[in-house]
C-alpha cells in the first residue's frame, strides 16, 4: 500500500491556492496579448498587472508605483544589490550586510568586492540574530549600503529590523531587506519597518514559481539588472510574465486576508511537532530564535548522523523535508547559517528543517512523529560517533 505522501517543504516552495490559479488561468488561454502591444490584446494584460501591483503593494503597506516585478527571489535580491549600489557608487563604496543572507544576497556581494566594493559581513548569536549595535559600530562615512534579512530561510529567525533602521536613518545609508521568507507569512509594514527597498516572492506564499518583487521607496536611485525594453518604467527590462503576476498579486490578495488565521493554524502544528521531537529523541537542537520565527519554522540538528540521511528515510516514508536552502541543497556541505551561529560541523550535518504551510495537518504531524524517532535511532546505530 502506497505512503501517504507529506509536504514539509514549504520553505523552498508551496502548493498553489486554488483561487491563485484560476486567476492565472485566463491570461494563459484567453488574455494572451503582450501587454506592451498597441493593441486590444494588451489591454487586459495590462490591466492584471497593474492590479496585482496594488494587491503585491496593499500586502506589506506600500504604494502600488514603488512595486517592480521580477522572475523570482533570487532576481530581486540581485536587483537590489547591483541596482542600488551601482546607482550610487559616485557616493561612497562600502556596504554592511549578515554571515547568515541567503545566497543570492553573499554571491552577489562576492561580485561587488571585485569592483572594489568593501563588504562587512556583520556576526550572528547563537540564535541567527544580528546585534544591531554591531550594525552600528560597522557604519563608517564609507557605507552606502545595508542588507539584513528579514526572515532567515533556514532557521527562521526573525531579526531586529525596524532597530536597524533607526540606526541608519538621518546618515544617508540605503537599507535593503531580503523579505522572501517573510512576506505572506508573517505581517510586514513598510513603513514601520523603515527599509529603503524589499525583496519578496509569490512561490512562498502559495502563488506560482517565476514571480516575485521589489519594492524600491519612491526617489531612491536605482540601476536596472537586466536592460533592454521599458517594462517596469524602465527599471526592469523584458516581456512580463502575465499569468505568474496575476496569481502573484491573487496569493498577496489572500495571504494578507488570512495570515492571522494562518498563523494560529500553523503555529499549532509547529509547536506540536518540536515538543514531540523533544520528548521521544535526545541529543537534539532547535536552532533559531526560540520565539521570533515564523510560523511552521522547525529546524532541528541530530547529534552523531548526517541530515541527508535522514532525509533519505523520511522520503522512504513518504516525507519530504530539506536540510537547509533549497537553493544550496546540493552543495554537500554544512549550512554557512549555522557555522555562523556557532554550530560544530558535526551538529550542523544533521541538520533537518521542516516547514509546515496552510496545507498540512495535525494528522500529517503525528505520523511524522512516529516515523522520525525509528529513524533516528537506526540511523545513529550505525554512526561510530554515537555511544548508548
Amino acid at each position: 500500500m502506497a505512503k501517504e505522501k507529506i509536504f514539509f517543504d514549504n520553505a523552498s516552495t508551496t502548493r498553489i491556492d486554488p483561487e491563485v490559479l484560476k486567476e492565472m488561468d485566463p491570461y494563459l488561454k484567453q488574455h494572451y496579448g503582450n501587454p506592451s502591444s498597441l493593441h486590444d490584446y494588451s489591454d487586459k494584460p495590462k490591466k492584471a498587472i497593474e492590479k496585482a501591483r496594488k494587491q503585491a503593494s496593499d500586502l506589506i503597506s506600500a504604494n502600488k508605483e514603488e512595486i517592480y516585478f521580477t522572475s523570482c527571489g533570487t532576481e530581486s535580491n540581485n536587483f537590489a544589490l547591483w541596482g542600488l549600489a551601482r546607482a550610487n557608487k559616485d557616493r561612497e563604496n562600502h556596504i554592511i550586510s549578515s554571515a547568515i543572507e541567503h545566497v543570492s544576497i553573499l554571491n552577489p556581494l562576492k561580485e561587488l568586492k571585485k569592483e572594489c566594493w568593501k563588504v562587512s559581513l556583520l556576526p550572528v548569536d547563537e540564535y541567527g540574530l544580528v546585534n544591531p549595535e554591531d550594525v552600528k559600530k560597522e557604519i563608517t562615512k564609507d557605507t552606502v549600503l545595508i542588507s539584513i534579512m528579514h526572515a532567515n530561510n533556514e532557521v527562521g529567525t526573525i531579526q531586529k529590523i525596524k532597530e536597524i533602521s533607526d540606526i541608519t536613518r538621518g546618515k544617508n545609508i540605503l537599507f535593503h531587506s531580503d523579505g522572501i521568507a517573510a512576506a505572506g507569512i508573517i505581517p510586514v509594514d513598510i513603513a514601520k519597518l523603515g527599509v529603503d527597498s524589499y525583496s519578496f516572492s509569490a512561490q512562498q506564499m502559495y502563488g506560482p514559481k517565476g514571480a516575485a518583487a521589489l519594492y524600491v521607496k519612491k526617489g531612491i536611485k536605482i540601476k536596472p539588472l537586466l536592460l533592454g525594453g521599458i517594462q517596469e518604467k524602465g527599471r526592469r527590462a523584458g516581456t512580463e510574465n502575465v499569468p505568474a503576476i496575476a496569481g502573484f498579486g491573487k496569493a498577496c490578495e489572500i495571504a494578507g486576508k488570512e495570515m492571522d488565521r494562518n498563523i494560529k493554524y500553523i503555529s499549532k502544528m509547529q509547536q506540536s511537532l518540536i515538543k514531540g521531537i523533544k520528548s521521544e529523541i535526545k541529543n537534539i537542537k532547535l536552532n533559531g530564535h526560540p520565539t521570533e520565527r515564523p510560523p511552521g519554522n522547525v529546524h532541528i540538528s541530530f547529534e552523531f548522523i548526517e541530515g541527508e540521511s535522514i532525509l533519505l528515510m523520511l522520503n522512504i516514508e513518504g516525507i519530504a523535508a530539506a536540510s537547509g536552502s533549497s537553493c544550496a541543497s546540493h552543495a554537500l556541505k554544512s549550512s554557512h547559517v549555522l557555522l555562523a551561529m556557532g554550530l560544530a560541523p558535526t551538529m550542523a550535518q544533521g541538520s533537518i528543517l521542516f516547514s509546515l504551510g496552510k496545507y498540512n495537518t495535525q494528522k500529517e504531524v503525528d505520523r511524522t512523529l512516529e516515523v522520525l524517532p525509528p529513524i533516528i535511532g537506526r540511523l545513529r546505530k550505525m554512526s561510530p560517533l554515537y555511544k548508548e
